[in-house]
């Protein structure tokens, strides 16, 4: 049986890495910046740049420096080692590609950092290097000659837009392209660009050559993931400067941005780039290999604290996805301190006894719009309790918040938040998406789910018997939930449990199958959370077993489980087109990673736990899981992937949560 780095490490590479644009790379700077493209050279996302920096860590982004346009000149001859796709002009969408480089490219390499080998006609080889240091807006870039060469010559223009990241730039005449000089001599120096003036955070490069003021415009760059998504796909960039290098040995430059966390503008390029490569390479041994170390991308600063980015490019971090992703992150691979300064942020942020799923950031007021954020950070903040040797002030701290969220929605909160009769939680209030299945177009909740959510119940369950723990009057409040759940959720007619009970949702086929209480008996994953995925299995024996077996045959894929069986009205085989597709098909037969935690735990429990069902779930489940590592982002999990084979993974290339999760299951799960 191959191990889990043997599979990482042979995920698909294609033969010809200079066409592979359909993958995507990525740099994470831990303050919620990040370089990021594609293998052969060619952006596709507005996204995609070599400097993205958050002004407000880990917020406010801003694309600084997209690209370059690079030629090195030998004796024989001028070539180019950059390629971009143009939108060709009236008519044709996408149609030119200019210049080159990507037809020189004979190797890539991502791990440690991403690396190209391009091989030029007269048999000069190039050796590009570029990495991002932890904790800094910067980017580092090397080039150098792996055999010794003489009268080489790196010309490179910077392509600047200086926009919001989600935004993109068109040629205007407010560009600043002056640049102020600091410093130029025989070794380098460094100059400093300021695009829209103080609108914007400023750009600076170090570099070891001369740097030449010359404004160009480069127009229509056509992004062909954009153009896939539905989504404006054209802009232009502008160039104020050439920076010409010596490549006798090597080349180097620096790019950074004036945010917080950004050193002073080097004054000598080779050193502190040189210096740059070594610190990162020896602190990424350091942190092992496969998804232990693209784990690190995810955990950022979030003022003096730390928190999780939900998933790159254009997530921030999420209350819901941070807590669900921080076990397998943080805690499975013991960054226990960091843990810490995440459960500890988020701990101060309880009101009404719930999270925000966002942060008020940028004047925005935060938004408390999800019933099972807060629950998942009371069963995160526990297992981190249970790891760690937490101070008695920072304990006391965590349970506080882990009352004060069990109180709140015992006594009633937002959105109908409130606990029942019954016992268990009741979640819904018009236009409102409170579950993890939020998608939302307009005033259009795709997926409602109001009513009793099974996933919540147990998440429900889960976190009265935390509180239980630390406060005993909540013991009996956890039976009662617990025998109303087992009551109420078995639909005998399926072998399974109702997805949501006293369902509020207007149009649940077969509502005439249970009229009485109204339950929706869709097949979805949600259930599997009452057996698996989390510290307190809801539901055991015969009944668990059943519902492992459904799933199993109806929903698993090797890129996780469907949201939606295959046989259900309203199933989406293909998650694709434009926003109203995709967000349509979200959650409605879409696969996806990061529910496999929950699928394969359960399956594992119904299977009594032993060696050899963890040995067997990991050959039949795991290691198919492991195989799509690489598949869209490099070194890590996709968001999701479309519901019929082959299963083409889509969403965010890179995923906290799936990494996270996947981390988990081999660690802990399946140890």
């Amino acid at each position: 049986m191959p191990s889990v780095n043997e599979t990482f490490e042979s995920a698909r590479r294609p033969a010809t890495p200079g066409m592979d644009v359909a993958r995507e790379w990525l740099e994470a700077d831990g303050l919620g910046g990040f370089a990021s493209g594609t293998p052969g050279l060619v952006r596709t996302r507005r996204y995609h740049a070599l400097l993205l920096a958050a002004a407000k860590p880990p917020v406010e982004r801003y694309v600084l420096v997209n690209g370059l346009e690079v030629w090195v000149q030998t004796p024989t001859g001028r070539w180019a080692l950059s390629a971009h796709r143009y939108g060709g002009g009236a008519g044709v969408v996408g149609g030119v590609m200019h210049p080159d480089g990507n037809t020189r490219i004979t190797s890539f390499t991502h791990e440690p950092w991403p690396t190209w080998i391009f091989a030029l006609p007269d048999g000069t080889r190039v050796r590009y290097e570029l990495v991002v240091p932890r904790g800094s807006p910067v980017v580092c870039l090397r080039w150098s000659l792996p055999e010794p060469g003489a009268n080489v010559t790196l010309r490179v223009r910077p392509l600047i837009s200086g926009r919001d990241y989600h935004a993109l730039h068109r040629e205007n005449g407010n560009f600043a392209a002056e640049a102020c000089v600091h410093g130029q001599g025989a070794g380098g120096g460094a100059v400093e660009w300021r695009p829209y003036h103080d609108a914007t955070p400023h750009i600076w490069a170090s570099h070891s050559g001369v740097y030449q003021p010359g404004l160009v415009w480069y127009r229509n760059f056509w992004y062909a993931e954009e153009a896939a998504r539905g989504m404006e796909a054209c802009e232009d960039l502008a160039s104020p400067g050439e920076i010409v290098m010596p490549l006798n040995g090597a080349a180097y430059l620096a790019l950074g941005a004036t945010t917080p966390g950004a050193p002073e503008i080097p004054s000598e390029a080779a050193g502190y780039v040189n210096g740059v490569f070594d610190r990162e390479r020896d602190r990424r041994a350091g942190l092992g290999t496969g998804l232990a170390r693209a784990a690190d991308a995810y955990l950022v600063k979030r003022g003096e604290g730390r928190t999780i980015v939900a998933g790159y490019p254009w997530f921030t971090d999420w209350g819901r996805d941070t807590f669900i992703a921080l076990r397998g992150l943080c805690l499975a691979t013991g960054r226990l301190e960091e843990a810490g300064k995440i459960v500890l942020e988020w701990a101060g942020a309880v009101d009404q006894g719930m999270l925000p799923n966002r942060f008020a950031d940028s004047g925005q007021t935060p938004e408390f719009n999800a019933a099972d954020a807060s629950l998942w950070f009371v069963v995160a903040a526990q297992e981190w309790l249970t790891l760690a040797r937490a101070s008695a002030r920072d304990k006391a701290r965590v349970q506080d918040a882990i009352l004060a969220i069990v109180r709140g929605y015992t006594a009633g909160t937002r959105f109908g938040i409130r606990r029942e009769a019954d016992g268990l939680l009741h979640a819904g209030a018009q236009g409102q998406q409170l579950t993890w299945m939020d998608a939302k177009i307009g005033d259009w909740v795709v997926t409602p789910r109001a009513g009793k959510p099974v996933e919540l119940q147990a998440l429900w369950i889960n976190a009265l018997r935390i509180a239980g723990e630390i406060d005993r009057a909540f013991v009996a409040a956890a039976r009662q939930a617990q025998e109303s759940f087992e009551k109420r959720f078995w639909n005998a007619s399926a072998g399974c449990l109702f997805d949501v009970v006293d369902s509020e949702d207007v149009d649940v086929p077969g509502r005439a199958m249970n009229v009485e209480f109204m339950d929706d008996p869709r097949l979805r994953p949600n259930q599997l959370f009452a057996i698996g995925g989390l510290p307190y299995q809801v539901l055991s024996g015969e009944k668990a077993a059943r519902v492992v077996q459904v799933c199993e045959k109806e929903l698993w894929t090797p890129m996780g489980p469907r949201t939606l069986g295959p046989s259900e009205p309203n199933y989406r085989a293909r998650y694709a087109g434009g926003p109203l597709e995709r967000d349509g098909a979200y959650h409605q037969g879409t696969a996806w990673p990061w529910l496999a935690g929950a699928f394969i735990e359960a399956w594992v429990r119904v299977k009594g736990g032993t060696p050899q069902a963890k040995r067997e779930a990991r050959e039949k489940f795991f290691e198919p899981l492991m195989a799509n590592v690489s598949r869209l982002g490099l070194g890590h999990l996709a968001e999701v992937a479309e519901g019929d084979a082959p299963h083409a993974p889509g969403g965010c290339p890179f995923q906290a949560w799936s990494v996270g999760e996947a981390i988990r299951l081999d660690r802990v799960v399946l140890a």
